[in-house]
């Protein structure tokens, strides 16, 4: 019986060592094929080297550092402006999960599953034990009930979908969540109107604070780990606040939401609030992925000032302006970009406020209004004098203790000299204006080979 084991364990040996794919050979770990796609909406940006900041008299006087020649690695970035249809994406996900939540909270309250139907049907998925899987059950056995509400980490069901027509709501309990938590109240409506309750819909989500673990001699993982909550509806009243004795109630009432607006820049979002979508983004895309079976992509972020200024020069040397010359009037008489080209005319390029995202013609990258039409936020903190100090590889002058943050390329309101591709300016990261938007970028890891 001994001899017939042994026989047995070296026949499987035999097998395993014939059927080795490696052959022995230091092969490397095998992993999933990695097939990159060029990110919807973006243009991918090559890796170059370029002198940065203002090689001309530094009129303005506000303190430019001096030139430096910086290199960047390969990046892609949105070819125009977040518009504000896509932001609304945003806001719709951000507006459903709230609604989903509150409708699951009280569910499991109550007591009710899908089985009940209502409000039950809107249950946390772990409802219905009957679908859960091995690691489902553990979760729920082991850590359900901690945290700071009892119900992190319990999924939603989404294949139910939400009602918002007040007719059809199917039980009160349904109806108490619509009216009391996400309207706002009768008292602040008007005209017979009730609409969402803005203030409900917070965005919660955790990032890590590499450079600090990094650097840091001592301390756990959990140490840099960083939460973020906050409300990312924009600030439509930007367009009364940034303007004293100035009529612009049209803007507020109407540019976030109309159609009419929906290919416009979206603005009155603080850059926190970029940084919100930017997580919610690759949630978004990798949420796709994980369902598909496929590799997650690397995170969508803000750009780097000096990815920024890179992009925007469109690979022209020495050029003032995207479009490189000096001019911002073209050889037929136009205006390259929306900004403001004399005092008080805000209109003499032929737009008021802002433009869709595509107007203009693009640089040589195909970037739209990068000059003009809105300033955008970058991941990088102002100082004056970073030029000095940062690295001249993928140059970044980020501070989490520097509230101060970059903001590049001039607006619809602003004067020429601000669209110029070396100018810098700031604002604060927690202010929102009417003249402040964003774009993204996305580091570049490789393209699907077209010839196979």
């Amino acid at each position: 019986m001994k001899k017939l084991l042994l026989s047995s364990i070296a026949f499987v040996f035999l097998l395993s060592s014939c059927g080795s794919k490696t052959k022995g050979e230091l092969v490397g770990a095998q992993g999933k094929k990695w097939y990159p796609e060029k990110p919807y909406g973006m243009e991918l940006i090559p890796r170059g080297a370029f002198i940065m900041g203002k090689s001309e008299e530094d009129q303005a006087k506000i303190l430019n550092a001096p030139t430096k020649t910086v290199t960047v690695r390969s990046f892609y970035m949105d070819d125009t402006e977040i518009t504000n249809s896509e932001y609304r994406q945003f806001v719709e996900w951000v507006k459903d999960s709230v609604t989903r939540t509150k409708l699951a909270i009280l569910a499991d309250e109550l007591g009710l599953g899908p089985d009940d139907g209502g409000i039950g049907e809107y249950a946390f998925k772990d409802a219905d034990t009957t679908r859960l899987s091995a690691y489902d059950k553990y979760m729920l056995n082991n850590y359900s009930g901690l945290g700071e509400t009892g119900y992190e980490g319990r999924a939603l069901n989404k294949r139910v979908e939400l009602i918002w027509d007040v007719s059809k709501y199917p039980d009160e309990y349904y109806t108490e969540i619509m009216v009391d938590s996400m309207y706002i109240s009768e008292e602040e409506s008007y005209n017979g109107q009730r609409h969402i309750d803005v203030s409900k819909l917070k965005y919660k989500y955790t990032w890590m604070d590499i450079e600090a673990a990094a650097r840091a001699k001592k301390g756990s993982r959990k140490d840099f780990i960083k939460q973020e909550e906050l409300n990312i509806y924009p600030d439509t009243t930007v367009w009364i606040k940034d303007f004293s004795y100035s009529y612009n109630e049209p803007m507020h009432n109407d540019y976030f939401w109309h159609d009419a607006y929906s290919d416009y820049p979206v603005v009155g979002v603080s850059w926190k609030q970029a940084q919100a979508f930017c997580n919610w983004r690759t949630k978004f895309k990798n949420d796709d992925q994980k369902s598909r079976g496929k590799q997650f992509v690397n995170r969508f972020r803000l750009p780097t000032e000096a990815e920024w200024e890179y992009a925007a020069r469109g690979g022209i040397e020495g050029g003032t302006y995207p479009w490189g010359g000096p001019y911002v009037i073209s050889d037929t008489g136009c205006f390259m970009a929306n900004f403001k080209p004399q005092r008080g005319d805000y209109a003499a390029d032929q737009a008021l406020y802002t433009v869709e995202a595509k107007a203009y013609e693009p640089n040589d990258y195909n970037l739209y209004n990068m000059a003009g039409n809105v300033s955008e936020w970058t991941n990088s903190s102002y100082d004056p004098n970073s030029y000095e100090y940062v690295s001249t590889m993928n140059p970044n002058a980020e501070s989490t203790q520097n509230a101060r943050k970059v903001i590049r390329g001039g607006s619809w309101k602003d004067v020429a000299y601000f669209l110029q591709v070396s100018t810098r300016d700031y604002e604060y990261q927690d202010s929102a204006r009417s003249y402040i938007g964003f774009r993204t970028v996305q580091d570049y890891m490789g393209e699907e080979d077209s010839t196979n």
